[in-house]
């Protein structure tokens, strides 16, 4: 100890200081648990930080991160110290010597925890972004703290939640995501993206139930944010669910009715369940706003085909019956070639529905030339 303060007074080597107390304290039972060891340590790493303090403000070169993370160290040391101020003697008393000097102390750099956090996620450590959060947001449940009323007084408890449930998002951890997610929920202006945050969260977790609810709750609030309306409608499609799917396209229309993802939601659909008409009205209202898309023509011309199917299945041969079909497939032709246009390399969807296409409608050349390129496989 004497050598550390030999250190910490010259203001050299204070690296090596903090080692030596640090070491003393992972091996010394009782020296954990006296409170001059702590302060030591605190003087040491705070040292450390006026000095890089000191250098930021005349401009100097210095690492940012590395003044966060003796922030970071200030708090943690002073938390242990409390622990150690708040066991009882042997009369059973609790007397704190230190508490409220310490918590004034500390209170002055807090800040600094928030803006760690935030120096973090510009550079993309959301690990340690998270990291610096969870002590900003903690200091609320310290003893320590006692008095100071962060959890209601300090506006910005509600937005280190957010941010470390988004830090959370970005690592993939629902753990993280969910443990501030309450109390990041008072801010209103950023539910769409928590409600984003916790479908993440549920998704990982296997929970289907709370993932496609708070995927409804943000499609109710927010239809038009990119996020809930395709992942709602892969929910439900993926759980055979298409007449739920249906019902979320048709919200979503109501909001605006010529929305390409939410039209080309329904002309799919459609197709699923098998209601041919309404998916080519649906492809054809599609296809009159955005000409360029390829599976509105490709939903549509597969329309027709199973019309076609679906007559050639009853096995009826009357002339009626052969000019009803001759129209389906006439109809369904300028759509599927479209499509073979627009999406050449699709050929797995479009080549076997022209090869019934052309060989419905009796087209000799385009028929040998699909029929070739299928017999090449």
């Amino acid at each position: 100890m004497a050598q550390a303060r030999s250190y910490l007074k010259s203001g050299n080597n204070l690296d090596k200081a903090e080692k030596i107390i640090t070491d003393l304290l992972a091996g010394d039972s009782v020296g954990r648990s006296k409170a001059k060891i702590h302060l030591l340590l605190y003087q040491i790493v705070k040292k450390q930080y006026d000095k890089g303090n000191e250098k930021l403000y005349l401009k100097e070169q210095y690492d940012t991160a590395a003044l966060f993370d003796h922030t970071k160290r200030m708090f943690t040391i002073l938390e242990r110290l409390d622990s150690v101020d708040m066991m009882p003697d042997k009369h059973g008393k609790v007397k704190l010597a230190y508490r409220r000097k310490n918590a004034a102390e500390l209170n002055g750099y807090r800040a600094n925890l928030y803006n760690g956090g935030a120096y973090h996620v510009r550079k993309k450590n959301y690990d340690k972004a998270f990291s610096f959060y969870d002590m900003y947001i903690d200091c609320g449940a310290q003893p320590l703290f006692d008095g100071y009323d962060y959890i209601d007084s300090d506006r910005k408890m509600t937005e280190a939640a957010y941010w470390a449930s988004y830090c959370g998002y970005k690592l993939d951890s629902a753990e993280m995501i969910m443990k501030y997610y309450d109390m990041a929920l008072k801010d209103t202006s950023r539910l769409r993206h928590l409600l984003r945050f916790k479908a993440a969260a549920c998704k990982k977790t296997g929970d289907g139930k709370g993932y496609v609810a708070a995927l409804n709750e943000g499609f109710r609030r927010y239809p038009q944010y990119e996020y809930f309306f395709p992942r709602l409608i892969d929910y439900y499609t993926g759980h055979n669910m298409f007449d739920s799917a249906l019902s979320v396209a048709d919200k979503a229309l109501d909001t605006d009715d010529k929305n390409k993802l939410f039209l080309l939601a329904k002309s799919m659909l459609l197709f699923n369940m098998g209601r041919n008409e309404d998916c080519i009205k649906t492809s054809d209202l599609l296809i009159s706003i955005n000409d360029s898309l390829p599976e509105p023509y490709f939903y549509a011309g597969m329309a027709y085909i199973n019309m076609a199917l679906d007559m050639e299945k009853k096995g009826s041969t009357t002339k009626s019956v052969k000019n009803k079909l001759k129209e389906l497939y006439d109809k369904a032709c300028p759509y599927m070639e479209k499509y073979r246009t627009i999406a050449p390399d699709d050929k797995d969807k479009w080549a076997p529905a022209l090869y019934r296409i052309y060989l419905n409608l009796n087209m000799g050349r385009k028929f040998e030339e699909i029929d070739k390129m299928l017999n090449e496989k």
